[in-house]
């Protein structure tokens, strides 16, 4: 029997009992307390299990990266490169900060088409890393193109939380790091977000931007034993200095995310051995393609990617409705009507890419959630139903073919 795929996992019960301290002070704004108010707590126990310096949790993820821009304190008008495959949320980030997206190639493996990127870069005075959906672009060589120009490196972690690679962490690669806390991430509050970096000063304005107004950025801290006053000094540099935005997290989304943060080892596990039982068994299906990861990557994976071979549009959208008649909800990147992903619904571009690589792979690229809760059974479950969908709709191929 196939759950529902898209009902999150519970939120620890460690988590009620400061929701209920919480409920009963009325305490949920984040500057209320002197000091240790849980979005305080949550950044030091974030910025620690990654080990950075610094976190700041923000209303979002897109929050976290249009904060990230705007720290960089870039010129107006400033070009920032995105992959083609991405969330709608990350080339907005970039037209809200007042900044042009650029986009690069995309390949069918879902990573960043490294000749492209080498191809677009110059110009471009930012770079935004989507590990879209868990996947790892090659990061040893982005890093090299940027740091050789001096183009900093913002990477959206929001699916990648546990992700590494070479054996740091996904996030802490490139000068900030930013993840989402949304419903259907590895930790769950429903919204919300977090940045992390190393670098004093953009913390700092970015602390400021968020909403931190007259003397609150007081509440923020640096790593514990740190007794060189950078933080403190960043903030004095900015105070009075930067517009606000409020773009906080409250102390209840706060209280929610922090004991989960305990349980992220052990759902990295079970998503990537989900993952990897489910890729195995439809890998064997003629119709079916899972790329594989590249070397230096250990994914986290919370869903599950493939592309669609020898298919026409049809015959897509029949194993999509036989999939979900079964149970398996799939959708189609560029197939999906309005689909938030395929970069030409986003029409508030103000330069509109031709991006065929890009382009050929959303059309067949398919996206099935695949949660760490699932039991060995469940996936071979869903991996039947998937094989068998793809089978029932090439059939009349096959047959003609014989």
């Amino acid at each position: 029997m196939i759950p529902n795929m898209h009902d999150a996992e519970a939120i620890p019960a460690e988590a009620r009992a400061e929701i209920d301290r919480l409920f009963a002070s009325g305490d949920l704004f984040r500057y209320h307390a002197a000091e240790d108010a849980p979005v305080s707590l949550l950044e030091r126990e974030f910025a620690d299990f990654m080990g950075s310096k610094y976190a700041l949790a923000v209303s979002s993820c897109s929050a976290a990266l249009f904060l990230s821009l705007v720290a960089l304190d870039l010129p107006q008008g400033a070009r920032v490169m995105i992959p083609g495959f991405t969330f709608a949320a990350v080339p907005s980030s970039i037209v809200h900060a007042g900044l042009v997206p650029v986009l690069c190639e995309v390949g069918d493996n879902y990573r960043i088409d490294m000749d492209d990127f080498a191809a677009r870069l110059d110009g471009v005075s930012a770079v935004i890393v989507s590990h879209m959906r868990g996947h790892t672009s090659d990061m040893d060589a982005i890093m090299a193109l940027c740091d050789d120009r001096g183009i900093p490196v913002i990477e959206d972690a929001a699916h990648s939380l546990g992700t590494l690679w070479g054996g740091r962490k996904i996030g802490t690669i490139g000068k900030v790091g930013c993840f989402s806390f949304q419903s259907y991430k590895l930790i769950n509050a429903g919204e919300g977000g977090i940045l992390v970096s190393d670098d004093a000063d953009l913390i700092a304005r970015a602390v400021i931007l968020s909403g931190a107004y007259e003397h609150a950025w007081k509440k923020h801290k640096g790593p514990k034993g740190d007794n060189t006053g950078a933080l403190d000094a960043a903030f004095a540099r900015w105070q009075n200095k930067l517009p606000l935005y409020n773009l906080r997290m409250s102390n209840l989304s706060a209280a929610v995310i922090r004991p989960q943060i305990a349980h992220v080892p052990r759902r990295v596990a079970d998503g990537r051995r989900n993952h990897d039982h489910v890729a195995q068994l439809i890998g064997q299906s003629p119709w079916i393609d899972v790329p594989a990861k590249l070397g230096p990557e250990e994914r986290a994976p919370d869903s599950l990617q493939f592309n669609l071979v020898g298919m026409t549009d049809a015959d897509v959208r029949d194993f999509v409705a036989r999939a979900e008649a079964q149970g398996v909800k799939v959708q189609v990147f560029g197939l999906s009507q309005d689909n938030a992903r395929a970069y030409w619904n986003w029409q508030f571009l103000p330069e509109m890419p031709d991006l065929p690589k890009t382009r050929a792979m959303l059309m067949r690229a398919c996206d099935t959630r695949l949660p760490a809760k699932l039991t060995p059974e469940q996936c071979t479950a869903v991996a039947a139903v998937l094989t068998d969908a793809a089978a029932k709709t090439m059939e009349p191929v096959r047959a003609y073919g014989t």
